[in-house]
């Protein structure tokens, strides 16, 4: 296995990577606007087959939303989503600039909470910061 890694994503890829993993595919045009929109975007391929990926969102500022870290379950457990985070890592680091700081966010799948504490991340809710949340929305079809 050689995986190399690139900025390059299908639709086709996005949405098998998150179905892989119990989420749900997201409408192709609204994928593609995700894709073309990210501030970053890192994927993992197995010769043609892409295998993992990462995307992160910034406001160019200060603060960074990193998303979708997603590998294969049967490719993980071999360095690969540790290399997406890496690549994350590097390039919210790289730019910044003398005595600048960025916030970077992201919300875990359960379960791999311990994976991101690895990269400096903090549980919440905590002293500091209380508990991350979310919703979903979903405009229904008019009739």
């Amino acid at each position: 296995m050689n995986i190399i890694y690139d900025n390059n994503l299908k639709v086709i890829d996005y949405n098998h990577l998150r179905t892989s993993v119990g989420w749900s595919p997201v409408p192709e045009k609204q994928a593609q606007a995700g894709i073309n929109g990210c501030g970053f975007l890192i994927a993992a391929k197995d010769g043609d087959k892409t295998v993992g990926m990462s995307r992160v969102l910034t406001d160019g500022g200060c603060v960074a939303l990193i998303l979708d870290v997603v590998v294969l379950p049967e490719y993980q457990g071999q360095g690969i989503g540790r290399t997406l985070m890496q690549e994350v890592m590097n390039y919210i680091n790289t730019r910044l600039g003398e005595d600048e700081v960025s916030h970077i966010c992201l919300m875990a799948a359960k379960g791999k909470e311990g994976f991101y504490q690895k990269f400096g991340f903090e549980l919440r809710p905590n002293d500091k910061s209380g508990a991350g949340m979310t919703q979903w929305i979903k405009r229904e079809r008019e009739t």
